[in-house]
């Protein structure tokens, strides 16, 4: 019984350390947080991962169509514009391989994705999930904007 609790103490350590990156400036992410329609012939995307008790210490790789957009920590989002009528593909790193989420975007809206961070056997993975664009506002209102363009294998 000892054993157990004490498994559980050094496992709630090990999750609960938080891992940061760095933030975009308060302007840039005040006009993301407008929510403004995207340029024209694109669609937006809001990426984000909410903070949690689970993958505090953790850090996941972000990307559309192959391409970097960035490294996520607990709490952050970022912006991109893709282009629009078209099939798009996001990515995350998991434990042991990328998880994606296919989704058509149409050119004019915003879109938004959560990352979440769920536990594994040895590591952290993580899962893509499509939110609805009313939910998607309310949660990015809170978060502040990482600075995009740096994942772990660049």
């Amino acid at each position: 019984m000892k054993i157990i609790s004490l498994f559980f103490v050094v496992l709630a350590l090990f999750i609960s350390g938080c891992a940061s990156v760095p933030i975009v400036q308060t302007p840039d992410t005040s006009k993301a947080k407008e929510f403004s329609p995207p340029s024209e012939g694109m669609a937006g995307v809001y990426l984000y991962r909410k903070s949690g008790v689970i993958g505090q210490a953790l850090k996941k790789d972000l990307w559309i169509d192959g391409k970097c957009v960035g490294e996520t920590a607990p709490g952050v989002f970022f912006y991109a514009e893709v282009a629009g009528d078209q099939e798009h593909t996001i990515d995350t790193e998991s434990e042991f391989s990328p998880n994606s989420l296919k989704i058509f975007f149409e050119a004019g809206k915003n879109y938004f994705i959560r990352q979440v961070i769920k536990m594994g056997f040895f590591v952290g993975g993580a899962k893509l999930e499509q939110i609805s664009e009313e939910q998607g506002k309310i949660d990015v209102s809170f978060l502040p904007m990482a600075q995009p363009g740096k994942c772990s294998g660049n």
